[in-house]
């Protein structure tokens, strides 16, 4: 298992590093202005859906019944079914996003209503948003396809497949100069992505023999359980989408410049959440579902807990980072160009708020497996919906007073509540297991994260001091220096830490 999340850990931090030279050059060339807030709402919008009705709801209730027809019936019943879902998948993504084509000013009305307010920003939200759109269809059956080879325990190329939407971006920003801006060229990148992707993974499907073809739908016992685990998967997908409808739609309700400072440090915030939390859960749903399905239910709690044990480790010290220098990581890695002293402080306020659901965040998919693995998506759904409405209630009392650190803020407690009562309801149904080794794990992490949070000041201050001489330069170099230090710390007291641990 741990070659595995290495796999798809390693792969997605191939990702995230693309995608951080994406947004430098993106925050270098668009700042935090009208160009940037119009590029950032077109961007999220079909990500939004694909979260719905891809990534979030199929997957879910997909992964775990591919697997027991692929165990119980063999390749060919799982194919077929895989088909079905596939045809489904297209039958309803496709008139949706024909008709959000069509009707796109109507949509950002809904969910960007203060844009209404600036026509300039309006018209280039509703043109950009129309040329990343398709990239919906597009993206949900590359995560359907990377849902089945990962059943097939082929995780590296639907890992990487993110890299080609970071590339595709960087290279429509190289040719800025053909399009009327530069956000209509990382609009149209976006959109190519979409189409690289789907190739990849298609052909690495079809190279492993688990390309799925079109099938007429039927109901079978298969689609009957697939149907059943959907529908609270959707609603599930769709309460979790809501609070980031409400960050979008209240975030446009402020200053031009809110909707990019939420960007920009949910660029950084989403580096450990993707890097460790998603690539955890990636691996671990089809591990589980195979150990249930063969009835070793150790085996799959071992697998959990080895699962917290890495996100927790690999968590902390961006725990520490968001919420101890939020200031120093914005100007060290996006103050150039168009961006800044002024949009680095803005980013790092709502970054910093970000940071106190850090762990909730990377820790809730592995929770959320061992209800998924069991074809359970109730439990998750109200959990998630509890959530939420501390979540978006929490967003409509701050974002007056404390604008977009108060709408990071909300999200992070929704977090806590969403992951803490997804734990204690696993552990009630003893679905998930606590073991000795897990605890001493975990003491020994908050031993070194404190020491880490108590030693950034001070080597902060050093650091800063050996490069002011670099001028524009200072920041990054800073920055640099202080985390692979933090790093050396962190690493070296929790391997101490661990080392105890065992001698107890």
């Amino acid at each position: 298992m741990l070659r595995k999340f290495a796999s798809v850990s390693g792969l997605t931090l191939l990702s995230r590093l693309t995608g951080f030279l994406r947004d430098v050059a993106i925050a270098s060339l668009l700042g935090s202005g009208v160009m940037a807030d119009a590029y950032f709402v077109a961007q999220r919008l079909p990500n939004h859906f694909r979260a719905i009705f891809g990534e979030g709801a199929f997957n879910s209730a997909f992964v775990p019944g591919y697997a027991r027809e692929l165990g119980e019936k063999g390749p060919d019943a799982a194919r077929l079914f895989a088909g079905r879902i596939l045809t489904l998948l297209t039958l309803v993504l496709l008139p949706l996003s024909a008709l959000a084509i069509w009707q796109m000013p109507f949509v950002i009305d809904l969910l960007a209503p203060g844009f209404a307010d600036e026509p300039e920003k309006y018209a280039l939200t509703v043109t950009l948003t129309r040329i990343t759109f398709p990239y919906l269809l597009m993206i949900s059956i590359v995560t359907l396809l990377s849902g089945i080879l990962n059943a097939h325990n082929r995780f590296a190329i639907a890992a990487g497949a993110p890299v080609l939407l970071n590339l595709a971006i960087l290279g429509a920003l190289y040719l800025a100069f053909l399009f009327p801006s530069a956000a209509h060229a990382a609009a149209w990148g976006i959109a190519i992505s979409g189409i690289l992707q789907l190739v990849l993974v298609g052909l690495d499907a079809k190279r492993r023999g688990v390309l799925p073809t079109f099938e007429r739908p039927s109901l079978s016992p298969a689609m009957g359980r697939f149907f059943r685990a959907l529908g609270p998967a959707v609603i599930g997908s769709a309460g979790v989408q809501i609070a980031i409808f409400a960050d979008t739609i209240i975030a446009s309700l402020l200053p031009t410049g809110a909707v990019s400072a939420i960007s920009y440090a949910d660029r950084l915030y989403q580096l450990p959440v993707g890097l460790i939390g998603i690539a955890a859960g990636t691996v671990l749903l089809p591990e589980m579902s195979r150990h249930l399905a063969s009835g070793g239910e150790d085996r799959a709690h071992k697998a959990q807990s080895r699962s917290i044990a890495l996100t927790v480790i690999l968590a902390s010290p961006f725990l520490v980072a968001f919420l101890m220098i939020p200031n120093e990581i914005m100007q060290g890695v996006f103050m150039r160009g168009k961006f800044s002293v002024s949009d680095a402080a803005a980013s790092a306020a709502v970054l910093s708020a970000y940071a106190i659901g850090i762990l909730p965040i990377v820790l809730i998919r592995s929770f959320v497996a061992s209800f998924h693995a069991r074809q359970d998506t109730t439990t998750p759904l109200i959990a998630a919906f509890l959530g939420i409405a501390v979540n978006v209630a929490l967003k409509l009392a701050l974002y007056h007073t404390y604008g977009a650190p108060g709408l990071a803020f909300a999200t992070a407690i929704g977090a806590w509540i969403n992951g803490g009562m997804l734990m204690v309801l696993a552990l009630r149904k003893r679905w998930m297991t606590f073991d000795k080794a897990l605890g001493l794990t975990l003491v020994s992490v908050a031993l070194a994260t404190l020491l880490l949070a108590v030693a950034t000041p001070l080597l902060k201050q050093h650091l800063q001091t050996l490069t002011s001489d670099y001028g524009s330069l200072a920041p990054a170099l800073s920055l640099m220096a202080l985390g692979i230090a933090g790093g050396a710390l962190y690493s070296a007291s929790l391997f101490l830490g661990m080392r105890l641990s065992r001698k107890l």
